[in-house]
């Protein structure tokens, strides 16, 4: 055989390729595999984590979404109780002050009705001071003639009955 035909070139074509093929099969298609199934599952695990990783994510949205719900509860709650402490203060207050203002007309009314009294009381002093001046002068004007004491004296007896 001659290197020169055609023939016998694709002859050691098919040999150098098949030699070469078994070597590589060999020597370097399973690393190649190994490598490749090596990477491919550890693609598969890095996907997997990104995925647990989500369901990770969504779980903490949840509860997020939980714990901001409660938290507006007990907002709404804390908001309602003050609103009612406020409320019931402010009704406290007012019958604190309802009652105070109701001591004080009270006791306005008592000082009230006793100057009242002691006004009352004075004006009866007084009229009752002027009421003897008057008469006292009256009187002085008719005692001053003898037969004026003497009428006075007897409309007076005739008045006046014994018991």
């Amino acid at each position: 055989m001659n290197p020169t035909h055609p023939e016998s070139l694709i002859f050691w074509s098919v040999i150098v390729f098949v030699i070469l093929f078994i070597l590589l099969k060999k020597f370097a298609w399973t690393p190649i595999l190994g490598a490749v199934k090596g990477r491919e599952e550890s693609i598969n695990k890095a996907l997997d984590a990104a995925e647990d990783a989500r369901k990770e994510v969504q779980n903490l949205k949840a509860d997020n979404e939980k714990l901001l719900q409660e938290a507006r509860i007990e907002r709404d709650a804390m908001l309602k109780d003050a609103r009612e402490i406020k409320d019931k203060m402010i009704a406290e207050a007012k019958e604190i002050a309802k009652e105070q203002a109701d001591k004080i007309i009270t006791h306005a009314q008592v000082v009230i009705e006793g100057e009242k009294q002691a006004a009352v009381a004075e004006l009866k002093q007084q009229v009752a001071t002027l009421s003897v001046d008057i008469a006292e002068k009256i009187v002085q004007g008719q005692l001053s003639d003898h037969d004026k004491q003497l009428k006075l004296v007897d409309t007076m007896l005739d008045q006046v009955t014994l018991n």
